[in-house]
């Protein structure tokens, strides 16, 4: 961990997102071409085809410029009340640690939560944006919350952000085809798999189905692909920016003793949180966050 760079990381990160991006774009295109062979037609399935792959694309350049929006909307996350003492402390917490970090300052957002979490979206420290539950506002003490904030303020210094929005965005896309070939693919094969060169098409709609199949599980693969060392970069900029590791550690060691993994969020944005906010027979095999106990154990021995 102490061998890679800031600078790395956000290179890292830069290129990381481009690759994503080309990724599950293909995946996007193996599911539309599966899901043309249904079309007997081929001019329609022609057109189909053409009309899916601008539709995704416009997606994906929506996702990268948008993402952010869509993420806080799903979230029900509302913009901070400068009207409201305890908004206003938070509002000054993240503008004055952007300053200390040299950022533009984040958009302040909340989540109507009890349970203890944050998050930062956006896709670069320019169009960035911090959000946080009332519970972490009102459970937290001074130190604790300038340690959470600046935690997010190094995920948006690396770069992490744009990764972090893009798989949130684009793997929910790649979920939401999958349902629809499979849901469609009750109808049977289409009769071009009939026709000539029938047993490839066949083969690649049989392709089509196991993709579609599997997706919430390459869904949680991808999220798990987020290294958790972004995590300890993270904790270790917090600590950096604010000179106290132990208001880190604390609200953590808060964070584990009160939250009951009930924060309503999708699986989908579950990685993009301080604290993994949704408990899932599936952590063990993909947790996208490591250990809290590990991560406090690191932070008290800086």
């Amino acid at each position: 961990m102490a061998t890679t760079s800031f600078y790395d990381e956000i290179s890292r990160n830069k290129r990381n997102s481009i690759l994503l991006t080309g990724f599950v774009f293909l995946v996007l295109a193996a599911l539309i071409y599966s899901f043309s062979l249904f079309i007997d037609d081929q001019v329609i399935s022609t057109l189909f085809l053409a009309f899916a792959f601008v539709l995704a694309s416009a997606h994906i350049f929506v996702s990268y410029n948008y993402g952010d929006k869509i993420v806080l909307k799903s979230v029900g996350a509302v913009e901070a009340n400068r009207n409201d003492v305890k908004d206003v402390y938070f509002v000054n917490t993240v503008e004055g640690l952007a300053i200390a970090a040299g950022l533009p300052a984040p958009k302040a957002y909340v989540i109507d939560s009890g349970e203890l979490n944050a998050f930062a979206t956006g896709k670069d420290p320019k169009h960035a944006s911090i959000a946080v539950t009332r519970g972490l506002m009102k459970v937290l003490k001074r130190e604790e919350l300038e340690g959470v904030v600046a935690h997010e303020m190094s995920h948006i210094k690396n770069y992490d952000i744009r990764f972090a929005t893009l798989i949130a965005v684009l793997v929910g896309l790649v979920a939401i085809l999958s349902h629809m070939f499979l849901r469609f693919g009750r109808y049977g094969l289409g009769g071009r798999s009939r026709g000539k060169g029938g047993g490839i098409v066949v083969l690649i709609i049989v392709f089509g189905f196991v993709l579609a199949i599997i997706s919430p599980l390459v869904t949680r693969m991808v999220q798990a692909s987020i290294s958790r060392k972004r995590e300890f970069m993270a904790d270790a900029g917090g600590a950096k920016l604010t000179r106290y590791p132990e208001g880190l550690a604390g609200a953590l060691e808060k964070i584990s003793k009160t939250n009951k993994g009930t924060l309503k969020v999708s699986e989908a944005v579950s990685h993009l949180f301080f604290a993994d906010p949704v408990r899932s027979h599936l952590d063990g095999l993909f947790a996208t966050h490591p250990p809290i106990e590990k991560r406090i154990e690191v932070l008290r021995s800086m």
